[in-house]
């Protein structure tokens, strides 16, 4: 299975690309989408858009993990990432590549252990898990430690999600509902 992370960013995007087989894990490829800087809003994005839609027929993913929205202390950054991880969410959706969201957080812990870990550790880790004669860019590093997070989960990764409990409640007391309704 190709796994790609995707760290998006409107200024740089990581983008990793790794090869699960059973256990095995391999690097396949990695690079920082960086868009013409000064540039409009929708150049950048149209960059951003045009570069990873280039990376995914090329290598041809089978699933992308991008890494999930966070609270930014600036709004108009934070307003400025969605529409980046926007642009990269349509262009892998065009594409037909399923999409997995992990936190920056969660891959942290499953790739150092740590959720606080700095991003020298996360270089540092994934050079190490991945055999790579140097550490990756930050970004690009980032983005293969969301790929390894959701290679490590392994088959649990490609489960569908359900709904909270409560409404999975509901719906077997309205699915024997209507089993008893319609025996009587």
């Amino acid at each position: 299975m190709r796994i790609l992370g995707v760290d998006p960013g409107s200024n740089a995007t990581g983008i990793g690309l790794i090869e699960r087989q059973g256990s095995r894990v391999t690097h396949v490829y990695h690079a920082v989408i960086r868009p013409p800087s000064g540039a409009d809003l929708a150049v950048r994005l149209d960059h951003l858009h045009r570069e990873l839609g280039q990376a995914v027929a090329e290598f041809a993913p089978e699933v992308a993990v991008v890494e999930r929205v966070f609270l930014a202390s600036n709004p108009r950054s934070a307003l400025v990432l969605g529409q980046a991880r926007g642009a990269l969410l349509a262009c892998l959706g065009a594409a037909g590549v399923r999409v997995a969201e992990i936190a920056a957080r969660e891959a942290k812990k499953a790739i150092t252990g740590a959720g606080g870990a700095d991003k020298d550790q996360m270089q540092q880790m994934v050079k190490r898990l991945l055999s790579l004669p140097k550490a990756p860019p930050t970004d690009a590093a980032d983005a293969l430690a969301l790929a390894l997070a959701h290679a490590q989960a392994g088959a649990l990764a490609d489960l569908p999600i359900r709904g909270r409990r409560r409404n999975h409640r509901r719906a077997m007391t309205e699915a024997l509902a209507r089993r008893t309704a319609g025996t009587s």
